[in-house]
């Protein structure tokens, strides 16, 4: 007969390896952000289904792989578009959004204004101010008000 305690150190290692999984997918989506991922790659490269990959994620790091995976390539077009040399079509494509139309919606979403105002609005801002200071407060939050629609595919 098995110790009862064998039970519970059994269920910790299983959660143990979830959580270490979860950091791979969410270490693959910092590196990848700008490559087509899909939550089924991800899923598949992590050894686990899609939906159980999606439910774990949003209870381990509070948004889904989707979402996540968008703020990561907001908080790129954010950079890219500060500097100021880059368009926002082509900024777009650089941080791996295939539609122009969605990557607007997401990041007006996210950072509370189109992504043209908010390259006119940063080159007036940063005006003088240091790179890493611009970096720190132009960070995008979710915006929680927003309800945001979350397909599947990237």
């Amino acid at each position: 007969m098995c110790h009862p305690s064998w039970g519970r150190a059994r269920a910790a290692a299983h959660r143990t390896g979830d959580l270490a999984r979860l950091r791979r997918v969410r270490d693959r989506i910092d590196r990848e952000y700008a490559r087509p991922l899909n939550v089924e790659a991800l899923a598949r490269g992590a050894h686990l289904s899609a939906g159980h990959l999606s439910r774990q994620f949003r209870q381990a790091y509070g948004e889904s792989p989707y979402a996540y995976l968008m703020t990561r390539r907001i908080e790129r077009a954010t950079a890219l578009l500060r500097r100021g040399d880059l368009g926002v079509t082509d900024v777009c494509f650089l941080v791996g959004c295939s539609s122009l139309g969605t990557f607007s919606t997401r990041f007006t979403e996210l950072v509370g204004m189109s992504p043209d105002a908010y390259r006119r609005a940063a080159a007036r801002a940063a005006e003088g101010m240091p790179p890493c200071v611009v970096k720190q407060v132009s960070r995008p939050v979710r915006n929680r008000r927003t309800p945001a629609a979350e397909p599947q595919a990237v």
